[in-house]
């Protein structure tokens, strides 16, 4: 069983209010996504892992049990081409729970036009695979965001 936390302050919402179809309608996995408070902030490693794929506005940690989760900050991010997001780790690292991976500032992707709504997705899994799933409320960089059987 692997807790999924947060990667950022802000708000759960349900992955099928995600202003993009591609993630409300769980064409990459389950899971849920935070509006994320507007300041500068650092987005986290939501699981112990090591980081599979990296780009500016997203990236993949995979845990020992084999479990990618994605964390795709804001929608539609990657036409900024990276400006605004600060890579703190590399592909490759490992990384634990909690430690920082990209720094940005989701005022600025909201005043960019795009939407800073970031989804937090279990790769490759089913809906029944995950519980406990936070989908309202406010939530604070840490918090368990479901359960993944």
């Amino acid at each position: 069983m692997t807790t999924v936390t947060s990667p950022l302050a802000g708000r759960a919402i349900a992955l099928a209010a995600v202003p993009d179809p591609v993630f409300s309608g769980a064409m990459v996995g389950p899971g849920t996504a935070i509006d994320p408070v507007r300041e500068p902030s650092e987005a986290v490693a939501p699981v112990d892992g090591v980081i599979v794929s990296l780009h500016p506005h997203a990236f993949v940690v995979v845990d020992e049990a084999g479990h990618g989760v994605l964390t795709h900050l804001g929608i539609d991010t990657v036409q900024l081409n990276g400006q605004g997001f600060e890579l703190l780790v590399s592909k490759g690292d490992t990384v634990t729970r909690g430690q920082s991976v990209v720094r940005w500032n989701p005022a600025d992707v909201e005043a960019a036009g795009k939407s800073p709504v970031c989804p937090v997705v279990a790769l490759e899994a089913t809906a029944e695979a995950l519980s406990e799933l936070r989908e309202d409320g406010d939530v604070k960089s840490g918090d368990a965001l479901f359960l993944w059987k």
